[in-house]
């Protein structure tokens, strides 16, 4: 059992109707921040679970799970039009199609589809208490907040059959290794993959134990002794006070008992080693009868490279046949997962990345360190060959742009070998993302530039930049023609006290790479720089 899409409308950040798919097995979902990653996790669960941040929020909810902005276009109209409608906020997950849940298939969705099987959360104004909305309309008070106290909570399949979250067929764990839901000591989300993952005879028994723990306790002669000294001393009433456990919950221990790690209370121990634990308890449930839908929010955090990759590993070998939707800001774990299960949360829609060529993401795969998310997060990004071409061109940025680095406004300057401008470019194609290439021409321009690049001719998004002179084949040799008018004052700043001639200031530069791009980046002098590299200068401006 699999869900096949998401759709939110009037929820935190999405305000129209958005509708997010998912694969079948593994998702993950990249976005820069505030683009709505962790809603969406967070949406799904609370529609499977009816749980946000690990408590049941039929009777708690607040007017903030509102879009902040149709909260604010009501209160505005409101004030010069009664009938102005209440917002509603709408969650819907949508089941792929199977034959054991046709009791979860109707109508009641918004795409009004009667063959269409899901569960549907909303929030909106109870029937109920549309009177005494009325009249709280007709008050002379201006209104600055939704009355979220005649509204309420209907959860129910699309079969419009009222949901618990025992009924609902997909369990969702929930996984975030930056937070812990905690409650008496027991971490919540622990609590709910251990007894989703024990069968119902192991559960009565588990909660039959309990049960009987509790029942010692109130018989305990201290507990006794206690509880008539109390009622000796503080005459309150005709009634016995009394210190007790409760007893009226037959589920209560996933919120009660403490979970160790090695003795250690599982709460007291490090975010990133629970992240793991809870992680391989959800992939390892086993349970056929019902499907787990697992839920991970930025594994990254809190983990050594190290316990990253052992955790990846985890997720591949462990998660087959699992639906698993990651959230992540690291290349690494969206590298080595796979970018075909890549999607980009943009402007509240959605790219798949398994459009890309085969080769291109099994590339990454095999090199997952490539920042493949900074060029996906980046307003634009421009590619360079190397730090020295990197510290040129941010040198010559910062001075057309008072002294602002690139990253300041939003462009990313991601230095890659010249062989792998092409994997990228065919991320920016798909995801159409503005991208620049700074590269040597390698003294064959028609070869390497010219027919290298020939797929991105046309393309207005990709700009590739490299000098057509054969003979300036890299920066070195770029840089020297473009300050052939001033030797000296070119030799000042790269520190060099040799002959000043072509040659020789090439043979010096060649040999200190790094060292000369540098001390340019970091002196006062205002040098020329090659045309290529003013050229995209320019181009990160329009």
């Amino acid at each position: 059992m699999k869900i096949k899409k998401l759709v939110l409308q009037n929820y935190k950040s999405f305000k129209d109707r958005t509708v997010i798919e998912f694969n079948d097995g593994l998702n993950i979902l990249v976005g820069d921040n505030e683009a709505g990653k962790s809603t969406i996790l967070e949406a799904v669960h609370l529609c499977l679970s009816g749980m946000l941040d690990g408590k049941y929020l039929k009777h708690d909810f607040h007017q903030y799970l509102f879009n902040y902005e149709i909260v604010e276009e009501y209160l505005t109209k409101i004030k010069i039009d009664k009938a102005t409608e209440l917002p509603e906020l709408l969650i819907e997950v949508y089941f792929q199609h199977n034959d054991k849940l046709t009791e979860f298939e109707g109508s009641l969705n918004s795409e009004h589809n009667p063959k269409v099987q899901g569960v549907r959360f909303e929030i909106k104004l109870d029937d109920a208490y549309a009177d005494l909305y009325q009249n709280l309309l007709q008050l002379e008070e201006e209104q600055t907040s939704i009355p979220i106290e005649y509204f309420h909570i209907q959860w129910q399949s699309f079969a419009r059959k009222t949901m618990i979250s025992r009924i609902v067929p997909i369990k969702s764990v929930l996984i975030e290794s930056a937070t812990s839901k905690v409650k008496n000591g027991s971490d919540l989300y622990l609590s709910k993959i251990i007894k989703d993952g024990l069968n119902k005879q192991e559960q009565i028994g588990l909660s039959l134990s309990y049960r009987k723990l509790k029942e010692r306790f109130n018989e305990d002669e201290n507990i006794i002794d206690l509880n008539n000294k109390i009622t000796g001393h503080i005459p309150i009433s005709d009634k016995q006070l009394s210190i007790t456990v409760d007893l009226s919950s037959n589920n209560s221990w996933e919120s009660q008992l403490t979970t160790n790690f090695n003795n250690i209370p599982f709460d007291q121990i490090g975010k990133g080693e629970q992240c793991i634990v809870k992680t391989n308890l959800a992939l390892a449930n086993k349970k056929t009868e019902e499907s787990n839908l697992i839920l991970i929010e930025e594994p990254e955090n809190h983990l050594s490279h190290t316990k990253l990759n052992s955790l990846v590993k985890q997720i591949k070998e462990k998660g087959e046949g699992k639906q698993i939707i990651i959230t992540t800001h690291s290349s690494f774990v969206a590298n080595k997962l796979g970018l075909e299960n890549l999607i980009l949360i943009d402007n509240k829609k959605t790219k798949f990345f398994r459009d890309l060529p085969s080769d291109t993401y099994e590339y990454f795969q095999k090199l997952a360190g490539y920042n493949t998310l900074r060029l996906i997060l980046c307003k634009k990004a421009v590619l360079v060959e190397g730090p020295s071409d990197e510290l040129v061109f941010q040198k010559l940025y910062m001075q057309q742009n008072m002294g602002r680095l690139p990253i300041e406004d939003g462009i990313d300057v991601i230095s890659v070998a010249g062989l792998v401008f092409k994997r990228f470019l065919e991320i920016a194609k798909l995801v159409k993302k503005p991208v620049a290439v700074i590269t040597d021409n390698d003294g064959k321009f028609q070869e390497k530039i010219i027919n290298k690049y020939r797929d991105y001719d046309g393309i207005s998004h990709i700009k590739i930049s490299a000098d057509p002179r054969d003979k300036l084949n890299t920066l070195e040799p770029q840089f020297i023609d473009a300050n052939n008018g001033d030797f000296s004052k070119l030799c000042t700043v790269i520190d060099y006290d040799g002959e000043q001639n072509f040659d020789a200031i090439k043979k010096f530069m060649i040999g200190a790479k790094t060292d000369w791009a540098l001390k340019l980046f970091n002196s006062n002098e205002f040098l020329e720089y090659p045309k290529y590299i003013k050229d995209v200068v320019e181009w990160c401006k329009s």
